[in-house]
């Protein structure tokens, strides 16, 4: 059995199992479709209760990297983690991050902006016909005055989405979901009663109309004017606070 079953101590039984499971997926020595031992063989291997295996695998099972099957030919199983079920876990874990610990508001402005430059020169030169149109749906969309403040920053957030997915690139789009998905709401809540929604969405048109002509410079032109006008407004939210 490819598990290691000898680092056990005494201190958080569950979450250790679960860890030197998970642990024997990530490196290849559990592989997809692989039935696990049963809970008993567990218990008896990591020398624990059967309550004790079964709160690990549950933690496993919140995590995708198993599923559980019925029937005489049932039990455990790694399970296929897919791109939306891995997608979905990031940008959880990416709110609960910066919800739980206080990031700053500039440090999420940074890491967001920087981590969508290194997407534009890709993104310039294999943006699709049907992903340039994606774009103008939402500049168009953002310019309504009667979209709703909560419409609008979804509308945002698809904008940025289209972009990293015109990537082409599934890893480089994965990361940029934490950025986008996660951080870009968390923007859009702080600042969306100061901010010039016609501003954004010509500051969006513009690096739309970058990459449609495959000029990733001046689409990073357009996105850095972006990132400090979202900082100019993080400035004015916090000055009633310096002021007081």
């Amino acid at each position: 059995m490819a598990i290691e079953f000898n680092s056990i101590r005494k201190e958080g039984l569950s979450i250790q199992i679960a860890t030197a499971i998970r642990d024997a997926i990530i490196d290849g020595r559990l592989v997809v479709e692989e039935r696990l031992p049963s809970e008993a063989e567990l218990a008896d291997r990591f020398g624990v209760s059967r309550s004790t295996v079964r709160e690990a695998l549950k933690r496993l099972a919140a995590q995708n990297l198993i599923r559980s099957e019925r029937g005489s030919a049932g039990g455990a199983f790694v399970n296929r983690l897919t791109w939306d079920e891995a997608r979905d876990n990031l940008v959880t874990t990416m709110r609960l991050l910066i919800g739980m610990n206080n990031i700053a508001f500039e440090e999420a402005i940074e890491a967001r902006f920087t981590l969508e430059a290194a997407c534009l020169g890709l993104a310039a030169a294999r943006r699709t016909d049907a992903q340039l149109a994606a774009l103008q749906d939402e500049i168009a969309r953002q310019r309504s005055a009667a979209l709703s403040d909560e419409d609008f920053c979804a509308s945002d957030v698809t904008f940025h989405q289209v972009i990293s997915d015109a990537t082409g690139n599934p890893v480089l789009a994965f990361q940029m979901a934490g950025a986008v998905e996660a951080m870009q709401p968390l923007m859009n809540m702080l600042v969306y009663r100061l901010r010039d929604r016609q501003r954004i969405a010509d500051l969006h048109a513009a690096i739309a109309e970058a990459l449609s002509e495959s000029d990733a410079d001046a689409a990073w032109q357009h996105l850095t004017a972006l990132a400090t006008y979202t900082r100019e407004l993080a400035d004015q939210r916090r000055a009633p606070k310096q002021s007081a």
